[in-house]
């Protein structure tokens, strides 16, 4: 059973999902980046709130890419269906926020990394999170 796992995270469904999970949180991350980077620099909003603005519509991107490519063949369809998804991203997501947060808190007043570095470590720490629950409850 795990040898058939392990296999499937080279070649199977499994890791044609996990590759497209990666692309769209990559591309999603390089927005949330930008955002965030924009809200404090031009805008100059605290780099927590920004996150927290930056990290709320990055979700909802994230949503509608996935549901259109990464779980193609399991989409959620129908205003009903597709809303429902959106909702349960966000629960999903949004229980990451305050990991994601307390992560780019730490790095920045802790440890004194700079806030989109800091920002770029605390999207790695959740992104395995948020993938596991997303996988087998907004899309399982």
């Amino acid at each position: 059973m795990l040898r058939t796992f392990l296999r499937n995270l080279v070649s199977g469904t499994l890791a044609i999902r996990l590759r497209r999970f990666v692309i769209v949180g990559a591309l999603a991350a390089g927005v949330q980046m930008v955002l965030l980077w924009a809200f404090v620099e031009l805008v100059g909003v605290n780099y927590m709130l920004s996150a927290l603005v930056a990290i709320e519509i990055t979700i909802v991107l994230s949503y509608v890419l996935n549901n259109a490519w990464t779980f193609q063949r399991i989409q959620n369809t129908g205003i009903v269906g597709y809303l429902v998804g959106l909702c349960k991203t966000n629960l999903v997501r949004g229980t990451a926020i305050p990991l994601q947060l307390a992560v780019l808190f730490l790095f920045v007043e802790w440890v004194g990394v700079m806030y989109l570095v800091s920002n770029g470590i605390a999207i790695a720490i959740s992104g395995v999170y948020r993938y596991v629950l997303d996988a087998r409850w907004t899309w399982g």
